[in-house]
Parts: structure tokens; C-alpha cells; sequence
């Protein structure tokens, strides 16, 4: 009786395997080339393959290099060209660039979507009926949740990548297309099943620091572009010289210096308007002249954050998405220029969210009601073209929750009687800033009273709507059916609205 069966005899229930060979558990090992090659895939159809990814499977997407995205299309058609059928895409955002998804819906190739928000002619489509199944709408935060509490299931994560070393070290800081922070592909490759790597640099081991940790990827694929860094600083994140958009910029950076939460030691986020990132310009002659630094700033970084932190007007930068190129290569150069996950940004399930700790967050909006409800998803047509991103994350989490938007957008109403779309519970927001008057939250009396001592124009919303409808009239109300194309999920997994196909028009 050999030792193995010896102890079987003594302990039935430990039901232990003999030693055989070095290597019988890891055989990969007996060979040099095996031992550091055996994630590298010679295409990304083999790499599909070695995945063993099936019809019906949920498949993952980050979407860093937004407009200039190069992954998420190539990967669908390849999966097309193979004859799968069935597959949710749970991408973590989808913008005017993935427009061709919409033949691979209609082919049956994608039957559901999981994602912060889309734009273009697929938003356009799937607004109009193209899915039989609606589109499931999530925050940032959001979405981790739903990972978190298993009803997201990812079974492949495939991964757009700068760089990465042969065994899945990877990060958005080096390469040629940097994009920076991979905040959005951290969690994705945490719960995934499986992680394939596309990448269009392949460096030594080991590749650090690594954004993507080599015990997260299964398989490498190298392609010759995963995205054009350029074009991320477009649409949403652009930068702008309206001079509308920068005077209501400039009234919230007042908003804040009046508010009582401008002091040393305050943190903020200034999110992806084009307003609401040029505000960050009019807080640096205020910071200076009250010596006032911020301990942190929160989010999407951008160019103009990177140069408050330079001039030591901001002590940390906390980045889940870099919005520009001068941000992608701060992180490479600046220490206390940090990348973090979107799990620890702003997931209302983390042990502890980043946005919990912010004094002061400006937003965006395509409609706010008069009971400061905000929609950034539907316009006025009714069609799906924005995305949910952090909005109601840090909305509910900051101690100072402010929104900019004009009165009027093409001579449409900003300012509303009730949202078209509910994202955002207005419970969420303090203050709105237009081009006619700030608004204040009747539950925040003391923000009112310090910024009316300061001189600025306070308004009721009321007010601000009647202004709007008296120079546009009251809009005709958006014609739907009954069919739901969007469910908007609540930063906690709840349902607080759904969208309505929009009814075609009557020839």
C-alpha cells in the first residue's frame, strides 16, 4: 500500500491525488515558450475560440478612447462573421462611432444591451424600436452594482489595451494611443469569466505600473489599433469657447465660492459638460486670491484640473477616465495623479466610494423640471442620445450638488414642467445655474441666503420656467407608443423611469 492510499484508508473524505510530475498541473511550464506565451493568440478569432464564449453569453466593453473607440465594432463583427447569435453587450458606454451595431442587432447577433448611454444613429434606432428587449440604462457606480449583485454576468471582457506585456500587464499610460486611466476596464476585468486583451503595443515583462494585473487576463491578441486618443476630447468631453456656455461656467464657479463649501481642504468634480468642465478654468484666480487649496479633485480629469494640480491649487487628482491627452500624460508623470476603478469611484455597494467624500460636484443636463428632476438621457424629440455616466452617483453622494445648463437649447425649453426622461431624482440637486438665474433648491435655504448676500441673481425655478415658456411657448408634448425601448436604473439597482419607443410620424 503506497502512501497516498494509506492515508485514503485512514481519511476516506479528504479525497486527495497523488503526486505524478512537476508539471502535471501547470504543463505549460515544461516548455520556455509555452511557459511565457500561452496568452498569446495569433488573431482575435482564435483568441474568440480559446475563450469558450457561446451563443447567448454576455460580452464586456470599456469605453476610454470614447469617439475614437476601435474595439467594440471590430470585435462584434468578427463575432458575426463566426455566426454567434444571441449575445447581451454590456459595453460600458456606446457613442456615435458604434453606429454599425445597429445591422448586427437586426441580425440577432446582439438581443440585449447593459450600458450608461448611447448616441447617434444607434440611439436613434433603438429609440424608434429596433430591440425587442429594452435597453438597460446604468450609472457608472450603477453598474458595478449590478456585477456586484450578480445580475450583470460577464462571461468575456474584451479589452482595448495601449500596452501590455505577454503575460497581461497592461495599462493606458504607455504605448502610442494613450488613453490614461482604465477605470472603466478595472472592473470589468475583476468579474469577468474571461479577460481577452487587445492591445497594439506588446513591451517586456513587466509591464508596470499595470492598470490591468496579469492575474486578471486569460488571452492577448495583438491588433494594430484599439483607438484614436484624439478623439476623445470630443462631443460630451469637448472643450468650449461658446460665449454661453462659458458665462454660465463662470456664474457656477461664483456659486461655489459663495456656497460655504470654499475653503481649504474642499474637494470637487467637475463632470463632462462642456460648461461644467470650463468652469474649472474660473476656479483658479478664485483659489488663488483666497488661498484656498482643494484636497481633491474627482472623476473624469481634464487638461484644465491637471493644471490646478500643477500650480498646487489641487492636491490630488482622482481619475476613473482621462477626458484629454494632457490628462493621459499626467498620469504618467505626476504621483498624486491617481488612477482609480469606477467600483471605487462610485459604486453605492463599495466598502467605500470616492464620490462619498465630495464637497462640491457640477453636472450637466438636457432638461431639469421644476422640482429639479434632471434628465441627461432623452432630448427634446424624445430619442435616447446622452448617457447616464457618474450624474446621479455623485449627485447623491456630494455635500453640494450643482447643475449648469442654457434656459434654452434651439429655442427648446431647458427648464421644464416635468422631465421627459428621469434619471437624477430631484432630491439630488441644490442648485442650477442658466444664463438667466440660479436656482436654489427650496431644501437648501442656507446655500440661498449666502449667495443672494453675495449679490448673485437667485431665482425660483418657477421663475425660470415661465421665462422659457414665454419665449418659446409651451412645447407640443413628445408622441410615444406603449412599447419600452429603455428601463434607467437607479444607482442602486431600482427602476426610476423607462423610455418609450417614439411614435413615428403620420405620413
Amino acid at each position: 500500500m503506497n502512501q497516498t492510499e494509506h492515508l485514503h484508508k485512514q481519511f476516506p473524505h479528504l479525497n486527495l491525488k497523488p503526486f505524478e510530475h512537476a508539471h502535471t498541473a501547470t504543463p505549460w511550464l515544461d516548455n520556455i515558450d509555452s511557459k511565457h506565451q500561452r496568452k498569446l493568440c495569433g488573431s482575435l478569432v482564435e483568441a474568440i475560440e480559446r475563450s469558450g464564449l457561446r451563443d447567448g453569453m454576455t460580452i464586456s466593453f470599456h469605453h476610454a478612447f470614447r469617439e475614437g473607440d476601435r474595439v467594440i465594432n471590430r470585435v462584434v463583427s468578427q463575432l458575426a462573421a463566426m455566426g454567434f447569435k444571441n449575445l447581451t453587450l454590456a459595453s460600458s458606454s456606446l457613442m456615435t462611432c458604434n453606429d454599425e451595431l445597429i445591422e448586427h442587432i437586426s441580425n440577432n447577433v446582439i438581443s440585449r444591451i447593459f450600458t450608461s448611454g448611447m448616441r447617434g444613429k444607434l440611439a436613434e434606432a433603438i429609440s424608434h424600436g429596433l430591440m425587442a428587449e429594452p435597453v438597460q440604462i446604468h450609472s457608472h457606480g450603477g453598474r458595478v452594482k449590478l456585477l456586484q449583485d450578480g445580475e450583470l454576468k460577464i462571461d468575456v471582457a474584451f479589452l482595448g489595451v495601449p500596452c501590455s506585456d505577454e503575460f497581461g500587464n497592461a495599462n493606458g499610460t504607455g504605448g502610442l494611443a494613450r488613453c490614461g486611466s482604465l477605470g472603466y476596464a478595472m472592473v470589468d476585468a475583476q468579474f469577468a469569466h474571461k479577460v481577452v486583451l487587445l492591445t497594439e503595443t506588446l513591451v517586456p515583462f513587466p509591464n508596470m505600473p499595470a492598470s490591468l494585473g496579469q492575474d486578471q487576463v486569460d488571452y492577448i491578441v495583438q491588433v494594430d489599433s484599439v483607438g484614436d486618443p484624439d478623439k476623445i476630447s470630443t462631443g460630451a468631453a469637448r472643450v468650449t469657447s461658446n460665449p454661453r456656455e462659458l458665462m454660465i461656467a463662470r456664474q457656477a464657479a461664483e456659486v461655489i465660492e459663495h456656497s460655504g463649501y470654499f475653503k481649504n481642504g474642499f474637494s470637487m468634480q467637475t463632470g463632462s459638460g462642456a460648461a461644467a468642465t470650463a468652469c474649472t478654468r474660473f476656479m483658479e484666480e478664485k483659489m488663488e486670491r483666497n488661498g484656498v487649496q482643494a484636497r481633491f479633485a474627482l472623476g473624469g480629469i481634464t487638461g484644465s484640473l491637471v493644471d490646478l494640480h500643477e500650480k498646487g491649487l489641487i492636491e490630488k487628482l482622482l481619475d476613473t477616465q482621462c477626458f484629454d491627452s494632457q490628462a493621459a500624460a499626467s498620469l504618467v508623470r505626476n504621483p498624486n495623479h491617481i488612477e482609480i476603478s469606477t467600483n471605487v469611484y462610485a459604486n453605492p455597494g463599495s466598502k467605500a466610494a470616492c464620490c462619498d467624500q465630495l464637497d462640491v460636484v457640477i453636472l450637466s443636463a438636457l432638461e431639469i423640471d421644476v422640482d429639479f428632476n434632471v434628465n441627461v438621457i432623452t432630448g427634446s424629440d424624445g430619442v435616447m442620445r446622452g448617457a447616464s455616466g457618474g450624474h446621479c452617483d455623485v449627485a447623491a453622494a456630494a455635500n453640494l450638488t450643482i447643475v449648469v445648463a442654457p434656459l434654452l437649447r434651439s429655442r427648446i425649453p431647458t427648464v421644464v414642467k416635468r422631465v421627459t426622461t428621469r434619471l437624477t431624482p430631484g432630491e439630488s440637486i441644490d442648485v442650477l445655474v442658466t444664463d438667466h438665474g440660479i436656482a436654489v433648491n427650496p431644501a437648501r435655504p442656507e446655500i440661498r441666503e449666502r449667495l443672494e448676500k453675495a449679490g448673485l441673481k437667485v431665482v425660483t425655478i418657477e421663475a425660470l420656467y415661465q421665462r422659457a415658456i414665454s419665449l418659446t411657448g409651451v412645447p407640443e408634448p413628445i408622441a410615444f407608443t406603449d412599447k419600452i425601448v429603455g428601463v434607467i436604473r437607479y444607482r442602486d439597482g431600482s427602476v426610476i423611469d423607462v423610455v418609450y419607443q417614439v411614435k413615428e410620424a403620420e405620413a
